[in-house]
């Protein structure tokens, strides 16, 4: 259920990040056994007790998931929005967005993907928290700094993040024409398949452009999605299900680590 959990410590409190993998759950046949979205075709029953269990397993109260279009939009999370539920389930309409921001204690922020790279980001002294969807059309449109800037305007200052699992750059193929449009305006993302062919390193970009935003890699997963049977691949399975990010903050005077 849960691949790799984290713990950032700030003068504010504690950030909590965790990225879950396909294990744990109550799915079947290419949603098994831990899909949390709701738009693939899976049972949404299913996926619904699948989140209640998130919420459980991470010790929280509500969860917030968004419905992602592949942009750059930031969601603010308060108290009163849409996607936000005690399960997770989703009782109203997820707005659209590719990342979400919050200084709401206890409210998890949910990102799923597939084969796309998942962005975690704390500012534990300023209580300040955010998750980015960051497929190769989001990373080249701007979605890190967006999601930075955002944390900025609410007052954080030292920021980390952390790198969940994506589709890696030897097993993302794609033509040659969009391999070089996309390196001509972020060199670090060419790369070249296993079996001699041009590919991206969508985390390579999402890498260089956190740092260069001044934002420290506390975590960088090394798993690749469409090799591991660990976790879902839409470039390798089609029809799957998908896994989370998910990133939280508990103040200082309730931190607390997170039920296992």
């Amino acid at each position: 259920m849960l691949g790799h959990r984290l713990d950032l410590v700030g003068a504010a409190g504690r950030a909590h990040l965790a990225f879950t993998d396909r294990h744990g759950g109550y799915g079947t046949g290419p949603y098994g056994s831990f899909n949390l979205a709701l738009h693939v075709g899976d049972d949404p029953s299913t996926v619904a007790a699948n989140r209640a269990l998130l919420v459980q397993a991470l010790g929280l109260d509500r969860i917030s998931y968004v419905d992602q279009v592949h942009g750059t939009t930031v969601h603010p999370v308060t108290a009163d929005s849409d996607g936000v539920s005690s399960a997770g389930s989703g009782d109203s309409a997820p707005p659209q967005a590719d990342a979400q921001v919050t200084t709401l204690p206890g409210v998890g922020l949910a990102i799923l993907v597939a084969d796309c790279t998942p962005v975690l980001l704390a500012a534990p002294d300023e209580g300040v928290v955010a998750a980015a969807h960051a497929g190769r059309r989001g990373m080249a449109d701007g979605v890190v700094d967006a999601t930075v800037r955002a944390m900025r305007e609410r007052g954080a200052t030292r920021i980390e993040a952390a790198i969940g699992p994506s589709i890696g750059p030897r097993s993302y193929e794609v033509p040659q024409a969009l391999r070089d449009e996309v390196a001509a305006a972020h060199p670090v993302t060419a790369s070249v398949t296993r079996w001699g062919t041009p590919a991206l390193d969508v985390a390579g970009g999402v890498a260089e452009q956190l740092r260069a935003a001044g934002v420290g890699i506390a975590h960088w997963s090394g798993s690749c999605t469409a090799e591991s049977a660990d976790l879902f691949s839409y470039r390798r399975d089609g029809t799957t299900g998908r896994f989370a990010g998910v990133v939280w903050f508990t103040p200082a005077e309730t931190a607390t680590h997170p039920r296992a």
